[in-house]
C-alpha cells in the first residue's frame, strides 16, 4: 500500500503521528470487524456471531469486536436489525454525546449526513423514548439505504429526511444537538478501502474543507442557544479537522468542549492551532479501529432569531376509532401513539410528537416517519414489513420460530413449506427476532418479504 507522500509530510508535526507505526499498520493488511448491538431488540447467548466471549469496544456500551468477518448477508439476525456493522472508532460518538448532553431529558437531535445509518442507529440507542432523532441524507441515491437501516433498527422516534443543510434554516433554534459527520477526503479509511488512495489529493482536501465550512454555516442557525454541535470526519488532514475547529470558533459564538478520555484507549487529544478547540484523533496504530476525528462545541447565546410558535397547518389524515381498534392488537402499548394515513398506509408515531410534526412536515421533505403499520382493507390490517421488524409490535402477535435455513429461504423470497394448523398473518422469527410476515392460506404460505430487500446470493 503506497500512501500519498504529501499526506505523510502534512502529518509530521501533528500530535500522536508516528510515521513508522502509521505506515506499518497500513502495510499489515489487517482488517478489524466490529458490530454494535441493538438494545431495542431481544438478545440471547445463542446468536451465531455472539457465541463466544467477545472483546468489547471500550468507548461504546453496545460495541464488540468480532474475531473474523462472517457473511453478514447470510445471517438472518443482521436482516432483523439486531445489530449494526460499524467501524469501532466512529462508535466514540456515543461517549462524546454522553459527556456533553443530558440524555435524561427529552431532546431533539439531528444527524445531518446520516447515510448509511451507523451514527443514527447509535444515537437512537442512547436517547430517551421521549426524544426525537431526525436522520437526514442530502443525496437521493443514498437515502434509500438509510431508510432501510432505520426501518430494520425498529425505533418509532426517528424521522428520515432528504434535505440540503440550508433547508433546516426553516427550523431556527430547533435542535438541542446536531451531529455533522461531514463528507471528507477519506484518508482515515485507506486501510479499510485501499482504492480510496487513488481518489485522495491535496486539492480534494481543500475542496472538502470548503464544503465542510459551507455545511456547518448552513446548519448553525437551527442549533439552539446552549445546544451541542458535534463535528467528525474520517480524514487525517488538519485542513478538514483542527482547522475547521478554529474556523467555527472564529465564525460563530461557540465554546469548545473538552472530553474525558481514558489514556488506555489510545485516543489522542490535540488542540487546534489557535489553541481554542479540543480535538480527538484516532490513529489505527494506537486504537483498534480506523482513522477518525471528532470535536464538540456548545453554542453560546446569540442574537439569532428564536424559534417561533408553529403556524403550520395540521394537514394529516387521522384514523377513526374503529380503525384504531383494528391496529391495537398488533401493537405494544398502542395508547402511546397517534396514527396518520399516508396514501393507503397507516403510520404510528409517538403521541408526544403530534404537536411537532406539522412544523417538520412544512419545513422538510420526509422520507420516513415513525413505523409504517400497513394498510387497512375491509376491516383487516395488511401488515407492513416495517411493523414486523419494529420495537412496537405486540408480543402476543401470532409468530413462528424457524431455523436458519428456513429463515434464509424466506429472506431470498422463496416458497416456505411448513405444516401449520393456524391461518392468517404470522410473524416469522429467528432466535426470537422478527424477520417478516407470512400469510398461511389453506393450501400454501405466502411470503411477504420486501422484494427489493431479498437476498440474491446463495
Amino acid at each position: 500500500m503506497n500512501l500519498p507522500e504529501s499526506l505523510i509530510q502534512s502529518l509530521q508535526n501533528i500530535k500522536g503521528f508516528n510515521e513508522e507505526a502509521f505506515k506499518e499498520v497500513h502495510q499489515s493488511g489487517g482488517q478489524i470487524t466490529s458490530v454494535r448491538l441493538n438494545p431495542g431488540k431481544i438478545f440471547n447467548s445463542q446468536f451465531p456471531i455472539f457465541n463466544s466471549q467477545l472483546e468489547k469496544v471500550q468507548w461504546n456500551s453496545n460495541g464488540y469486536y468480532l474475531p473474523e468477518r462472517p457473511s453478514f448477508t447470510l445471517d438472518p439476525l443482521f436482516h432483523a436489525g439486531t445489530y449494526y456493522v460499524q467501524e469501532a472508532s466512529s462508535m466514540f460518538l456515543e461517549e462524546t454525546i454522553k459527556q456533553t448532553v443530558d440524555l435524561s431529558k427529552p431532546i431533539k437531535i439531528l444527524d445531518l449526513c446520516a447515510a448509511p445509518g451507523g451514527k443514527s442507529t447509535l444515537i437512537q440507542s442512547i436517547i430517551s423514548k421521549e426524544s426525537l432523532l431526525i436522520s437526514n441524507e442530502v443525496i437521493k441515491t443514498r437515502v434509500n439505504i438509510l431508510t432501510e437501516n432505520i426501518t430494520k433498527w425498529g425505533a418509532v422516534n426517528v424521522i428520515v429526511t432528504n434535505n440540503d443543510p440550508k433547508d433546516f434554516q426553516r427550523l431556527p433554534n430547533y435542535f438541542d444537538v446536531i451531529v455533522v459527520d461531514a463528507p471528507c477526503s477519506g484518508s482515515g479509511l485507506f486501510r479499510k478501502d485501499p482504492n480510496a488512495i487513488n481518489e485522495w489529493s491535496e486539492n480534494n482536501v481543500a475542496l472538502c474543507a470548503q464544503r465542510q465550512q459551507r455545511i456547518l454555516a448552513d446548519i448553525m442557525p437551527s442549533l439552539k442557544d446552549g445546544g451541542v454541535l458535534i463535528y467528525s470526519t474520517c480524514s487525517y488532514s488538519q485542513e478538514e479537522d483542527e482547522a475547521i475547529g478554529d474556523w467555527l470558533m472564529e465564525a460563530f459564538k461557540v465554546e469548545s468542549l473538552k472530553l474525558k478520555v481514558d489514556e488506555a484507549w489510545g485516543i489522542v487529544e490535540t488542540v487546534s492551532e489557535n489553541g481554542d478547540a479540543f480535538c480527538y484523533r484516532f490513529y489505527p496504530d494506537k486504537v483498534k479501529g480506523e482513522g477518525f476525528f471528532i470535536v464538540g462545541f456548545r453554542k453560546k447565546n446569540s442574537a439569532e432569531v428564536k424559534s417561533q410558535k408553529s403556524k403550520a397547518k395540521r394537514n394529516v389524515d387521522k384514523l377513526n376509532s374503529k380503525e384504531i381498534e383494528i391496529l391495537k392488537p398488533y401493537m405494544y402499548n398502542g395508547d402511546d401513539f397517534f396514527f396518520i394515513k399516508q396514501h393507503d398506509d397507516v403510520i404510528a408515531l409517538p403521541s408526544w410528537l403530534e404537536n411537532e410534526l406539522p412544523d417538520i412536515q412544512s419545513s422538510l421533505y420526509i422520507k420516513k416517519a415513525g413505523v409504517r403499520l400497513g394498510a387497512i382493507i375491509r376491516n383487516e390490517l395488511i401488515p407492513a414489513h416495517d411493523l414486523a421488524v419494529s420495537n412496537i409490535i405486540n408480543p402476543s402477535v401470532a409468530r413462528l420460530e424457524v431455523d436458519k435455513e428456513t429463515a434464509l429461504q424466506y429472506l431470498r423470497k422463496e416458497a416456505i413449506k411448513i405444516e401449520l394448523d393456524t391461518r392468517g398473518w404470522i410473524l416469522l422469527t429467528h432466535q426470537q427476532a422478527g424477520i417478516g410476515w407470512i400469510k398461511a392460506m389453506q393450501n400454501r404460505i405466502n411470503n411477504y418479504y420486501p422484494k427489493e430487500w431479498r437476498i440474491l446470493n446463495k
